[in-house]
């Protein structure tokens, strides 16, 4: 098949309606309920209108993440419970959204293992109001994780017809009542080099594979902000995590630590113009 045909074909596969239509807007003070899986799947029927096979889906999935410390707090726990995985991988994947691995998602692309993505997420410690940049938009799924845990979400992604198409999603998204995520602000770019007419930010996690942390981006960050982005050789990267200070004098500290402790994590390259530099 032609790159142009799979390109077509697949947006509009994922332009097939989908079962949730929310009921009511998301509210700050809507939390489902934690301590069981019944409770949990008619609260989320009734409260946002999700097919009860998929929520258990979700829920099994959230104690498999808990396991593994990969939700930190009851805010970031929420962010996981709430978001529909399901919307954001191909419609023929819906019923694997949950899995434990990576689905592909087209372009050469693909989502990454929820407990992954709820590690990445719990690191940035992020806080209601705050500004975060995702560099790597990919499937939409991450943005939208974040947006339960802040209203101002930006996200970046270098691959043309995959920018367009994440945005359709969110667009049919917030059409079906998901409001939330209106709050993610797109673009596509070559996001090495971030989104300075939006920066200044508090968090950046980068969803994509380097061997270094790039310039632009640190610059971009606040002092005490936080960065979390896989670091390494192709295919082999850790996950870490970058606090950045700045001292009296004016200069920049950054302490890292890696939050897998160690594991190598493999992630799609992160790919653009620095490539061709020096």
């Amino acid at each position: 098949m032609r790159r142009r045909e799979f390109l077509f074909g697949a947006a509009a596969i994922l332009a097939t309606p989908a079962l949730a239509n929310p009921p009511g807007p998301f509210e700050p003070d809507l939390f489902p309920p934690l301590n069981s899986r019944a409770d949990y799947i008619a609260w989320m029927a009734a409260h946002r209108g999700e097919d009860p096979v998929i929520l258990g889906r979700r829920w099994d999935r959230y104690l498999e993440v808990l396991k593994f410390n990969d939700l930190w707090t009851p805010a970031d726990k929420r962010a996981f419970l709430f978001t529909p995985r399901e919307e954001f991988v191909l419609p023929q994947d819906r019923d694997e959204a949950y899995v434990g691995h990576y689905l592909d998602i087209g372009f050469g692309v693909t989502i990454t293992p929820p407990g992954t993505m709820g590690r990445m997420t719990s690191a940035l410690l992020v806080k209601p109001g705050e500004r975060v940049l995702e560099i790597g938009t990919g499937s939409g799924y991450q943005s939208a994780l974040l947006t339960y845990l802040t209203d101002a979400v930006y996200t970046i992604e270098i691959i043309p017809e995959l920018a367009q198409r994440t945005r359709g999603v969110y667009d049919r998204l917030i059409g079906r009542g998901y409001r939330e995520y209106a709050n993610i602000h797109t673009t596509q770019g070559d996001g090495y080099y971030g989104w300075p007419t939006a920066a200044p930010f508090d968090k950046i996690i980068v969803t994509c594979g380097i061997d270094h942390i790039p310039p632009p981006l640190l610059q971009q960050l606040k002092p005490g902000g936080i960065m979390v982005i896989p670091v390494g050789p192709p295919g082999a990267q850790r996950i870490l995590k970058a606090v950045k200070s700045v001292g009296a004098d004016g200069e920049m500290k950054v302490v890292r630590s890696d939050i897998f402790g160690g594991a190598v994590i493999p992630f799609v390259p992160l790919t653009g113009g620095h490539q061709n530099e020096g």
